[in-house]
C-alpha cells in the first residue's frame, strides 16, 4: 500500500476467521517489523482469534521512506486501516506497542481520514524525550547521534532527520479521541517507560480510556504474553461490537 505521501509499505494480511467482519491493525514498536520474531510471533498469536493486517513502518525492513519515531508513521497507520476497509472490513480496530502505541494515539486524535472503531495501545510513552531509563538514555542516542544512526541501519532502521517541527504528543491528543473506545496497557516491569505515563494518559484522556497495568509484563511485543494477546483482541471484539438493533 502506498500513505497519503506516498511512502510505499510492505506487510502482511492475516485472514483466518471466516466471517471477515473485523480487523486488527497492529503498530509495531521501533526497530521491530512483521519479519521481527516477537511481532512475528504475537501477530500469529492474535491471528488465532481475529483478522490481522501489519504493515512495516517507514524505515523499518522493507517499507520505503525514512523512520521519524513517532511523527509522520500516524500516515502510515492511517494507510493500513484504509486498506482494510477497502478489502472489505466493516470493523477496524488499530493497536499500536511502544512507538507504535504512540502513533496509534496520534492517529486516533488527529483528525484521521481513515478512523478506527477502537484504539488500543500497549506500553505507550506519554511525551517526548524521555530519559529517566537507561534503555530511553540509549535510544536517545541512537537518534541523535550521527555514529548512531549508523547503528540504527544495522538495526534494520533507516532515520530521518531531527524534527523541523515538534509534534504533539500523545499526552496532547489523547483528550481528542472519545468517543472512541479506547484501552491503555502497560506492565509494571516495563524497564523503558515505567507505568505511570499510562496513568497519565488516562487522566489526559479525561478518564475516558481504560487502564490494564499487567504485573510482571515487560514491554512492547517482547512484553505481551499469548493470554495478554489473547485479551486484547476480547476486548477489541467487544468494544467494535455491533449494537444490538434491540437496544434503545
Amino acid at each position: 500500500m502506498h500513505t497519503s505521501d506516498g511512502v510505499l509499505l510492505r506487510g502482511m494480511h492475516l485472514a483466518t476467521t471466516p466471517r471477515r467482519d473485523l480487523a486488527v491493525v497492529v503498530s509495531h514498536g521501533f526497530t521491530h517489523g512483521v519479519a521481527r520474531t516477537p511481532t512475528r510471533e504475537l501477530l500469529t498469536a492474535m491471528a488465532e482469534h481475529v483478522d490481522v493486517v501489519s504493515v512495516n513502518f517507514r524505515g523499518h525492513g522493507d517499507s520505503g521512506g525514512r523512520c521519524t519515531v513517532g511523527d509522520v508513521e500516524r500516515l502510515d497507520t492511517d494507510a493500513a486501516v484504509g486498506w482494510a476497509r477497502r478489502a472489505g472490513y466493516p470493523r477496524v480496530a488499530s493497536l499500536g506497542f511502544s512507538m507504535g502505541a504512540a502513533v496509534a494515539l496520534r492517529h486516533a486524535g488527529l483528525d484521521p481520514e481513515h478512523p478506527a472503531d477502537a484504539v488500543v495501545a500497549v506500553s505507550a510513552p506519554s511525551r517526548w524525550w524521555i530519559r529517566e531509563t537507561a534503555a530511553m538514555r540509549k535510544l536517545h542516542w541512537l537518534i541523535e547521534q550521527p555514529h548512531g544512526r549508523a547503528t540504527g541501519r544495522l538495526l534494520g532502521v533507516r532515520l530521518a532527520g531531527p524534527w523541523d517541527e515538534v509534534p504533539a504528543s500523545p499526552v496532547e491528543v489523547i483528550g481528542r479521541i472519545a468517543p472512541t473506545p479506547l484501552l491503555l496497557v502497560h506492565g509494571d516491569a516495563d524497564r523503558w517507560f515505567p507505568p505511570e505515563h499510562a496513568r497519565t494518559l488516562r487522566r489526559a484522556s479525561r478518564e475516558h480510556a481504560e487502564l490494564w497495568v499487567e504485573p510482571g509484563m515487560g514491554h512492547g511485543e517482547s512484553g505481551t504474553s499469548p493470554e495478554l494477546a489473547g485479551r486484547l483482541v476480547w476486548w477489541i471484539t467487544r468494544a467494535c461490537a455491533p449494537i444490538s438493533e434491540d437496544v434503545a
